[in-house]
């Protein structure tokens, strides 16, 4: 058994306290690693809030993971102690329904296991996540980091919003010639400007703040469009390839369904606690509109955004706390006072 610190919610009402448990024995296949750096979530507040009705307590949140190995199982291959690694949104899943064995974990039939608020494949335990000064997880879970040592903190959310945003640009097969709208500048959202521009689409920018208008611009938007005023809407009319919504709270999507053209997609990847309003129908049957959803990606999936994001040197935009700060954290998030994701320095639990 390994030792581990890390700050937990007792409760949905009580803030994150310290908190001390024993991790699993390292097995066979197996990768334990020490966390040198947590990315702060949306999900990591809904789940210590209880928001989605589901949270298991105590409940150590964090799935934006960076760490050194420090020991490995004897069937482990691909890690040795040293190195630097990630670990994302899963730690397992059942590995032998369809999805699994496409590469699809985050679909798995079985339902996939969470890095935190399990349950753990087999055992049916509480799973705890990276707001801990340790971990263990199984290999085949685990992903290489190849950016350099300086990057590291800001490599951290590219292990939930990298991968939420990335999977569907490359699942909808954006690329050079097509027109991608990203709704909202948040922590997914600089993230899908970032990406999509990197693909080497035209990017857009919606969002409801005018003074994000130069930051957007700066990620690799190359115009911008405030959501709220009609006529920088109606000029977009008929003519996105792609959106993808990334903003987590219910919305008229009519808006942005009828900015596509015929064939065109939106994606939604931001998870509001109520339902968005339900779209009119004709706002995708006249245009053969397709609304979609996508769920993180698979660990092969994940691991090919992470080289892409090694290659085109894409990290997030950070602000790193002390793991003490985390409750105001949350508030600020909440406000969206932050540019554009908080990354905890686990040195500091």
């Amino acid at each position: 058994m390994t030792h581990a610190k890390a700050y937990a919610a007792q409760s949905a009402k009580t803030p994150l306290a310290p908190f001390s448990f024993e991790r699993r024995s390292v097995g066979a296949q197996d990768v334990a690693l020490d966390v040198l750096h947590c990315g702060v979530c949306h999900s990591d507040l809904h789940t210590a809030r209880n928001e989605w009705r589901n949270t298991i307590y105590p409940s150590v949140p964090g799935h934006e993971i960076v760490g050194r190995v420090t020991a490995v199982g004897d069937l482990v291959s691909k890690f040795k102690v040293g190195d630097i690694v990630g670990v994302g949104c899963m730690v397992d899943s059942c590995q032998h329904c369809t999805p699994c064995a496409d590469g699809l974990e985050q679909y798995c039939d079985n339902g996939f296991t969470g890095t935190y608020n399990g349950p753990e494949q087999g055992t049916g335990a509480n799973t705890y996540g990276g707001y801990s000064s340790a971990m263990v997880v199984r290999e085949s879970f685990v992903l290489k980091i190849t950016h350099s040592d300086a990057e590291l903190a800001a490599v951290a959310p590219l292990l939930c919003a990298g991968i939420t945003t990335y999977s569907p640009l490359r699942q909808w097969n954006v690329g050079p010639g097509h027109k991608v709208g990203i709704v909202g500048l948040g922590g997914l959202g600089h993230m899908g400007v970032k990406i999509a521009a990197a693909m080497g689409a035209h990017v857009v920018l919606f969002t409801t703040s005018v003074n994000k208008r130069e930051d957007a611009l700066r990620l690799g938007a190359k115009e911008v469009v405030v959501s709220k005023n009609p006529e920088e809407m109606a000029a977009h009319a008929n003519s996105f390839d792609f959106i993808l919504n990334t903003v987590a709270a219910p919305h008229n999507l009519d808006a942005f369904l009828a900015l596509l053209k015929l064939d065109g997609t939106m994606t939604l990847v931001g998870a509001p606690e109520n339902p968005h309003p339900s779209p009119n129908v004709f706002s995708l049957i006249m245009k053969r509109r397709r609304l979609a959803g996508s769920l993180i990606g698979g660990i092969r999936e994940t691991q090919e955004m992470l080289d892409f994001c090694a290659k085109h040197h894409i990290v997030s935009d950070i602000e790193t706390i002390r793991m003490d700060q985390i409750e105001t954290a949350y508030e600020r998030m909440l406000k969206s006072d932050v540019k554009y994701r908080f990354v905890v320095d686990m040195a500091t639990l």
